[in-house]
């Protein structure tokens, strides 16, 4: 979970940072000659900055998916193991019910001879 959450505040942080970039830009007491000039720069470096950004959401998506793996393989050693006890539990009921039904056979045959 804490993962997800770091990989969406960096991507949240890379767009705010480039928007911010760009508002200050664009609000900044510059002739439009030195603006123009600041705006190519930014716009060569936007593919970089895209690229580093795809990079980072690719990292967290690997190691979203390996947490997952990791979760899901444990909830499934842990399921085994409840089927089991369960399975284990039953049989042992079953046999006791069992023995107790054994038990009380004779004893009613015994009653029923009794009270004839």
């Amino acid at each position: 979970m804490s993962n997800n959450r770091s990989g969406v505040f960096i991507g949240g942080f890379m767009l705010g940072a480039t928007i911010g970039a760009l508002t200050g830009l664009l609000v900044a007491p510059r002739t439009g000659t030195e603006t123009r000039k600041i705006l190519k720069k930014s716009a060569t470096a936007i593919p970089e900055l895209a690229e580093d950004l795809s990079t980072s959401v690719q990292i967290q998506a690997d190691r979203l998916s390996a947490s997952a793996l990791r979760n899901w393989d444990e909830t499934l050693d842990r399921l085994r193991e409840a089927i089991a006890a369960g399975l284990d539990a039953s049989q042992q009921e079953s046999q006791l019910l069992n023995r107790q039904t054994s038990q009380e056979k004779p004893d009613s045959v015994s009653q029923q001879l009794e009270r004839s």
